[in-house]
Formats: structure tokens, sequence, C-alpha cells
């Protein structure tokens, strides 16, 4: 009934629709509460540096860099990394996706395990993201099935990774938001804007994850199909 393309939306739509309403959420939380200031004033590289040196954490950098929303931890170099809209400024929206931030370093000092094992699989992520997909088309083409499951094997590392980023995410926004309601960096009703930000970004990577699901789904159903032929 549906050919190979058709299958491929099929599986990918639900997905799809979720990650582009997903999108569609986090950047317009980003930009209401980004034009709100916070009542204390901070800046989000202050709130992030309030937060890590509250954990004992005066040790990691705090430091800007480029691009929209490319906040990020880095474990390896004990840097929190964020993006010029979030560095600078004391609003509402910087204070959380700051806060959040700080929480993935907080998790890496107390050795959370979710984020441990996240970082340990980003070599291997890498390497099956791109050449999983290549040998396993290469072993359709070529009707070697036992290539084409080893090209799955590799591209399923993917959904593992997208599955155990969820927890890590969820957990850095709980202790984000635990944080800032007892700092006194926020109040009152300035919670609500930061759970809104931080929810709809946290939308975003189960879509990920669904997406990673499927695609792999897909790909055992063209492999399965073909074993069966």
């Amino acid at each position: 009934m549906f050919g190979g393309y058709g299958l491929y939306i099929l599986f990918s739509l639900p997905a799809l629709l979720l990650g582009f309403w997903a999108q569609i959420k986090v950047k317009g939380a980003f930009k209401k509460y980004s034009q709100i200031r916070s009542y204390v004033g901070l800046t989000g590289a202050e709130v992030a540096r309030r937060m890590l040196n509250s954990s004992g954490l005066n040790h990691v950098q705090v430091e800007e860099t480029r691009g929209f929303l490319s906040d990020h931890y880095d474990p390896r170099e004990k840097k929190l990394r964020l993006s010029p809209d979030v560095f600078r400024s004391n609003s509402i929206a910087a204070a959380g996706i700051a806060a959040h931030e700080a929480g993935h370093a907080v998790q890496d000092q107390e050795n959370y395990a979710a984020l441990k094992f996240r970082s340990a699989m980003v070599p291997s992520v890498q390497f099956g993201s791109w050449l999983g997909p290549l040998i396993f088309m290469g072993g359709l083409l070529l009707q070697w099935n036992n290539l084409a499951w080893v090209g799955l094997g590799l591209f399923a590392l993917t959904a593992v990774f997208a599955l155990v980023t969820l927890p890590v995410e969820f957990n850095a926004s709980r202790r984000a938001k635990a944080w800032l309601s007892t700092s006194g960096v926020i109040y009152g009703e300035e919670s609500r804007g930061i759970n809104k930000v931080l929810d709809a970004a946290a939308l975003t990577y189960v879509a990920a994850a669904i997406q990673a699901i499927t695609t792999l789904l897909y790909y055992a159903f063209l492999l399965l199909g073909r074993s069966r032929d």
C-alpha cells in the first residue's frame, strides 16, 4: 500500500509534527520571557555563577559562546557556555536556561549516572549516527542482511542516546527550578515563566527521542520485510 518514501513518512510523521510543535513552543516561550526582566535583575551569567558557587563549583568557568540557544555544559573542560541572549540578559528566560545548564554541572559533580553514561556514549553515537545508515543501506542494496543488521545496530546507539538524554535533561530542569525557588533569584509569579521555558525545552528532547525510535523501527521494518522475502 505504501512505497518506501510513503512508509517512511508513515513512521516519522508523528515525531516530525511533535518536533515542529516543540520548536514553536520553545521559541515562543523564550521570546516571551526573554522580554521580561527578572525582579532581581541578574544576568544569565550571574545566575549560573551563583548556582555553581552555591554547590561548591567555583572552579567551573562560565563563558559566552556563539549561536542562538546554544547553551551547554562541557563536562570534559568543566565549562558552562551560554549563548549571548542568555549570558548577557537579565530576563526570566535567561535565568531559567542558565540555571538548567548549571544543573548539568551539579550532576557532573555528583557523578549522576545518566550523565556519565550519556557522556561515555558520545564518541560511539557520533560514529554510529552517520556510518550506521550508510552500512544499513549498503547491506540492503547488496542484499547482505548481516551487514544491514550491523548498520542497524550502530544506528540504534542514536536511539539509546536520545532516551538516556531524557532523564539527564529532566533532572537538570528539576534542579534549576528547585534552586531558583529558594535562592532569592526568582520571585512569585516569575517561577511560572521559568517552568514554561524549561518545560518547552524538555519537549524538544522528547520529540528527538521519538524520532530516533521511529526511524529505528522503520529501518527494522525494511530489513525484516527483506528477510521474509
